[in-house]
């Protein structure tokens, strides 16, 4: 499958899509407790990490950093292995952290690469026209979100906060 093509869902009517996304839970450096990054979404009322759809004429690292930088404001790294194949004609990405396949509707699914990453620089700004609120959450925090987060949501959040400080 090429990662930044939409499919047809198999078995499902003409007008069903798959799409593409990359995904960033982050964490905040500098602090003795490292939060994590989550927004609001206004369309989908849902507390998804930051992430969105693949373009057509970048790959899924490049849309998990502009995605990052688009909702929160933030510049920031993937973190993850970069296989040493990069030559002519072969860029190596670093993998996704986790892959999974989620519904957005009863036509549509998303496959979701979720990477997870690092502050490097910039100002957290909310993104008003696709997010309510922006926040800094620790693994407490994301039990008490309204609307509450999801499960498999918040599992990649706790995740990424116990990898992260460990590194």
């Amino acid at each position: 499958m090429h990662a930044r093509m939409m499919q047809p869902l198999r078995g499902a009517h003409r007008d069903s899509e798959r799409c593409n996304e990359s995904a960033c839970p982050m964490q905040r450096p500098g602090l003795a407790w490292r939060p994590h990054a989550v927004v609001h979404h206004r369309k989908l009322d849902t507390w998804p990490p930051l992430g969105a759809h693949i373009e057509l004429d970048e790959d899924p690292e490049q849309a998990a950093l502009r995605e990052a930088r688009e909702a929160s404001g933030l510049e920031v790294e993937l973190v993850g292995e970069r296989a040493p194949t990069t030559g002519p004609g072969r860029r190596a990405l670093i993998a996704p952290r986790f892959l999974d396949i989620h519904r957005i509707s009863d036509t549509h699914e998303h496959i979701g690469m979720i990477y997870f990453a690092r502050v490097r620089r910039g100002t957290t700004t909310l993104a008003a026209e696709e997010h309510h609120d922006i926040r800094w959450c620790s693994a407490d925090d994301l039990d008490a979100l309204v609307p509450p987060m999801s499960a498999a949501v918040q599992w990649y959040c706790r995740t990424a906060l116990r990898e992260l400080e460990a590194d």
